[in-house]
Order: C-alpha cells, then structure tokens, then sequence
C-alpha cells in the first residue's frame, strides 16, 4: 500500500511538473525546483514520518532496497561518463582548477564544522571528522545545468558553457573520494576494517562492470540489451545491499569498468541506462527527503553554517580556479557564482552514509544537506545572473521591431 503511494505520488508530482501550471515567469523558484527535482525531494519531506507521517519509519525501512538500487543505477551512470579518452586528452591546469574549486568549499565547510559536531554529537573524534567531512564532500559538488541551460538557450557562450559543465562534472571524483574516505572511517569501528568493505564495494563493481560487458558484447536485440543491462545494474546495487558495503561505490567501479572496455555495445548500454535515469533520480530524491528528520534543531543550528560558507568557498575556489586554468578552458567571469547549484550527486552521498553508518550524527548530516541543496539551488538562480550580466537593453530599432509585431 505504501509502495503504490509512493508511486502514485511520484506520478503526480512529474503531471505537476510537466505541466503549464509551473509558469516559470509566475513562479521561478518553484519552476527551478520542479526542473532540478528537488521538489520531489520537498513532497518527500512533507510526507515523511517527521511532518506529516502518510509513510512511517518502518515503512522506509521496507524500502532500503530501492534506495539501494537508485543508488547502484546513479553509481553505474556516473561511471560511464569517465570516458578515460576525454580524461587523458584535458590539460593538467584543468584538473588543478577543478580541484581548487572543490577542495576550497570542502575546507571551508568541514573544517570549521568539526568542533560544533564534536560537541554536540557526544561521539569519537573519529565519527566526527568523517562526518565533518562529508559535509565537506558535499559542499564540494556543483551541479552545471544552469551553464548547460544558458548555451543552449543563447545566454552564454556554449565554449564557456561547456567549461563549467566539465569542472562540475569533475568535481564529482572529489565528492566520491570523500565519501570512500568517511565510510572508511565510520563504516566501522576499525579504520583497517571499514578499508576492507570500501574495497569489497570497489572489486564488486569492476566484477559486475566486466560480467555485464560480456553478456553484452554479442547482443543485438535493443529489447534484449536493455533487459540484461538493467539486470546487471540490479545485480550491483543488490548485491552490495546484500553484502553491506555501498552500492554507489559498487555502481561507479561497474561504469568505469564498462567505460574502459569501451566499444559500441557501451555506448548502447549507456543510452539504455539513460532512458531509466531520470525516473532512478526522482524516486532516489523522494525517498531521501522521507527520511529527513525535521525536527532535529540541530541540524537546523548547521544549516545557516553550512550554506554561508559553502558559497564563500565556492566564490573564493571560483577564483582560484581561474587563476590556474589560465588559456586552457574557456570560463565566464566570476566563476564562483556559476557554481552555487549542488546537484543530486549529493544527496546520493549522504543517503549512501545514512545507509552504512546508522546513527544520530548521519541522520543529522542528511538533514544539513538535504535543506542546504534545495537553499543552495534557490540561491543559484541569482547568483547565476552575476555570471550573465545584466539584461541587454533592447535598442531603439529593436524596440521599434518589437512594437510593430
């Protein structure tokens, strides 16, 4: 019963989005977060047990395998995009640049944030860096569809377009090596012992990614590689599900696996995964905004922390990073501003730490991060017009034009 509200409400929620009702001249934040899916994350949190209770704590429990799939399916996604051709063709100042954007916001939120976890959470030093730093890891992504959006709709130029697209995209590495990083830490009392399950998630990935390339590599049929693709993306998350390690870890090594191979029935395999990956997303944002606790006053004290110095370290990084690149990427003007948006990458990471580190504190981090992004994607409009510039004036021949018609 709970299963068929979840679907059901998922399925008005994209009538809602797709429809007129959304005008994004009437309603601009909503708009922007109906395109992001986020609002699905907020229709999560009204309907979680925390605010108005239709989906209880045990009923989320029943539904850990989904989230575990969603995950392994964003995992395997993630993955195929490392192209290893494209990586060994980008110049070392871009990595530096991506790095120094995203490493200048995870300093400025995990640092700072460790004394008031360690605090108030009561726990070892050990659990409170771990996860102090996943704050940080996810301070560190940014999202480049607002870039994306403003090439293809003639606002901004598409070279500079793409530039932030690809830092972005690249930041992703430093959010995934921090969470491998925290579940070292916190997936087990022992740091030899959580080392152990990070690389179990990693073997079992590059096991699947190559069991899945072999099934795949003689299959013509479209109907028949789309079965067996999403079969193997099953395999990946539930098989770490069954296992305990995590199953976006698993899900980025089987990609990457299949990204190596390479080849014509990969990129079949990516286009098949890409019809599911949208419906993935939006049922992954929904679950996890039913498990925010919105009572946790805490996590409510983190917040304002979070997102101030989340944006001043995505300003200060922004300028760092266009120092380093020099003329090897084309980027827009105050940079920093370009990259405010977070993107769902992570909310996968702290669903992935709620899932292998139960407790208080990672309940607590979701909570900070789950309010920060949908702040940080209001934020992000805005801030992204100081990319843009202001508004071309239209001139007097252009008004006359636009008169006439």
């Amino acid at each position: 019963m709970q299963a068929l509200l979840v679907l059901l409400s998922i399925a008005a929620l994209s009538l809602l989005a797709s429809s007129r009702a959304l005008d994004p001249g009437r309603f601009p934040a909503l708009a922007r977060l109906a395109a992001s899916g986020f609002l699905f994350l907020i229709f999560g949190v009204l309907m979680g047990p925390s605010v108005a209770g239709l989906l209880s704590t045990r009923n989320l429990d029943g539904l850990r395998p989904v989230v575990a799939l969603c995950l392994g399916a964003s995992g395997v996604i993630l993955g195929l995009n490392l192209e290893p051709r494209l990586l060994r063709l980008l110049p070392r100042p871009v990595y530096s640049a991506a790095l120094a954007h995203a490493g200048t916001a995870f300093l400025f939120v995990a640092v700072p944030l460790v004394a008031p976890i360690l605090l108030t959470s009561g726990l070892s030093p050990q659990a409170a860096v771990g996860a102090a730093a996943l704050l940080g890891a996810a301070a560190s992504l940014s999202s480049g569809h607002f870039a994306v959006l403003a090439y293809r709709s003639g606002r901004m130029d598409r070279a500079r377009g793409l530039g932030v697209a690809l830092l972005t995209m690249l930041d992703d590495a430093v959010g995934l090596g921090v969470l491998a990083l925290a579940l070292v830490l916190g997936a087990s009392t022992q740091v030899g012992e959580g080392l152990g399950l990070v690389c179990l998630a990693l073997l079992l990935g590059v096991m699947c990614g190559a069991l899945l390339a072999f099934l795949t590599h003689s299959l013509k049929d479209l109907a028949e590689l789309t079965t067996v693709t999403l079969g193997g993306v099953a395999l990946v998350g539930g098989a770490a599900a069954y296992l305990r390690v995590s199953a976006l870890l698993a899900g980025v090594a089987c990609g990457a696996t299949l990204a190596l191979v390479g080849g014509r029935t990969v990129e079949r395999v990516a286009r098949a995964l890409g019809r599911v990956e949208r419906p993935a997303f939006l049922v992954l944002v929904f679950l996890v905004g039913c498990g925010v606790h919105a009572r946790d006053w805490g996590a409510w004290a983190l917040v304002p922390g979070f997102v101030g110095l989340r944006f001043l370290g995505k300003v200060l990084g922004g300028k760092l990073a266009q120092r380093l690149v020099g003329s090897a990427l084309e980027l827009p003007p105050r940079l920093g501003y370009a990259l405010i948006a977070q993107g769902g990458l992570a909310l996968c990471l702290v669903a992935e730490y709620g899932m292998l580190v139960p407790g208080g504190l990672s309940q607590r981090v979701l909570d900070v991060v789950v309010v920060g992004a949908v702040l940080n994607e209001l934020l992000a409009g805005p801030a992204f017009r100081q990319v843009l510039g202001p508004p071309r004036a239209a001139t007097p021949a252009r008004q006359d034009l636009e008169v006439a018609a």
